[in-house]
């Protein structure tokens, strides 16, 4: 649901820092605090990204309470209240956070816990925490450096400031953080892409950063969905970039980026002979009030699947044929209800998706069987609620509608035929 913080954690900077065994410690000399550090890697960095700095960028030190200060008004900026809200409401509806947790709160936390550094694209500074680490700073000065350079020769804040498509805000952040963090760790590693070099590839860089949890309890406590959209832009965005690299050796990848997440995790998606570009789903009026709309994308599926399947392979692939969606949040009398709409590249895919969605929706509320009628539609009872699964198409293209009511609700919140594709 495109979590909009940097969540340049403390672990991750920790594990890389560990991967690829850059023990160094650096003092502050030169012309201001850290200024030798800087002057070492922006041409490392210049020459991995493969263009120049056309300015030194400023490097101030903060104390902790100034620089969380700072990105508290940020973050606000960035998510405000009406949208926060909707996005708990989002999450709460599907089952992806407990109705107990109250999601400014807990990322305020989680912000304060990460905080090493940060680059600013409207002041053009990188601030660092006075007195954290030096290793970690080193890490934090590169990475953090490389967005100053993408903000040189790319507005940062016009690509993270779009709203109301969460998953295509999602593949820009991948492009944004992975850039960083590929030419960060290729430059501590002497080149080489870390993921490469280890058994497991990013799969295990994620286990070592579950490894470190002990140092950032909050974003242990996080749960698993939140967890794991805080780490997609920096794993799956590496290795995107690696892709990209290799595809485009002299082209910037901020200068073309994926729209979707289904593009940054099928690389064919993107750089094959036609790119495959998901469609935009228009939801009809509906009854009740709306609390939220937007877009899951291909990855927030695979993460909804995988909270009640408990199975990767069987979310992975049962998203994989994805190709748009769009979810209403209303606020019904007897409670909360959602409509989820999903468009798919083949018959074969939507049906795999109903079975498994089927199945997810099954556990999640301890259902019987589900009562099957013509066409294939599943209605589901259990736990206070009523879930309707229908297949269906728009035009020639194959679709499947979710419907999750407060039992005893109306589950014919909106008319199919007037659903919009472009």
């Amino acid at each position: 649901m495109a979590m909009k913080v940097r969540a340049w954690t403390l672990a991750l900077a920790a594990g890389v820092a560990t991967l690829a065994a850059c023990g160094r410690r650096h003092g502050r000399t030169g012309q201001g605090p850290y200024a030798d550090m800087v002057a070492d890697a922006m041409p490392k960095i210049e020459k991995a990204v493969g263009v120049p700095f056309k300015s030194t960028p400023r490097l101030e030190v903060r104390t902790r309470e100034q620089v969380r200060d700072f990105l508290l008004k940020k973050f606000d900026e960035q998510s405000p209240a009406a949208e926060l809200a909707g996005q708990q409401a989002a999450y709460r509806a599907f089952g992806l956070i407990p109705d107990t947790l109250e999601l400014r709160p807990f990322l305020v936390r989680l912000l304060t816990e990460q905080i090493v550094g940060y680059y600013d694209p409207s002041a053009k500074v990188l601030y660092i925490v006075k007195g954290a680490p030096d290793d970690l700073v080193g890490v934090t000065v590169t990475h953090e450096l490389v967005h100053a350079l993408q903000d040189q020769y790319v507005n940062l804040d016009s690509l993270q400031s779009a709203t109301g498509d969460n998953d295509r805000q999602m593949a820009a952040q991948a492009v944004i953080e992975g850039e960083a963090t590929y030419e960060q760790m290729a430059i501590m590693t002497g080149g080489q892409n870390i993921a490469t070099l280890l058994p497991g590839g990013w799969d295990r860089v994620r286990e070592l950063i579950r490894e470190n949890e002990s140092s950032q309890p909050v974003f242990a406590s996080a749960p698993p969905a939140i967890q794991e959209e805080l780490l997609f832009p920096y794993l799956a965005g590496a290795e995107f970039i690696r892709e990209f690299k290799q595809h485009f050796p002299t082209r910037l990848p901020l200068t073309d980026i994926p729209v979707s997440t289904a593009q940054v995790l099928h690389p064919s998606k993107f750089f094959g002979d036609s790119v495959d570009v998901p469609v935009t789903v228009t939801l009809p009026r509906t009854a009740g009030q709306t609390v939220y709309e937007n877009d899951l994308g291909e990855f927030d599926t695979r993460l909804l699947l995988y909270r009640y399947l408990s199975d990767q392979t069987t979310a992975m692939n049962a998203a994989q044929g994805w190709d748009g969606d769009r979810y209403r949040i209303l606020r019904e009398p007897a409670g909360t209800a959602v409509v989820w709409v999903t468009v798919w590249h083949t018959n074969v895919d939507a049906a795999e998706f109903v079975t498994a969605l089927g199945q997810a929706m099954k556990n999640r509320y301890l259902a019987p069987a589900p009562v099957v009628e013509s066409g294939g539609r599943r209605i589901y009872r259990g736990r206070g609620h009523t879930v309707v699964i229908t297949p269906f198409t728009i035009g020639a293209r194959d679709a499947v509608m979710l419907v999750d009511a407060p039992a005893g609700s109306a589950t014919d919140l909106l008319d199919r035929a007037a659903i919009k594709l472009r």
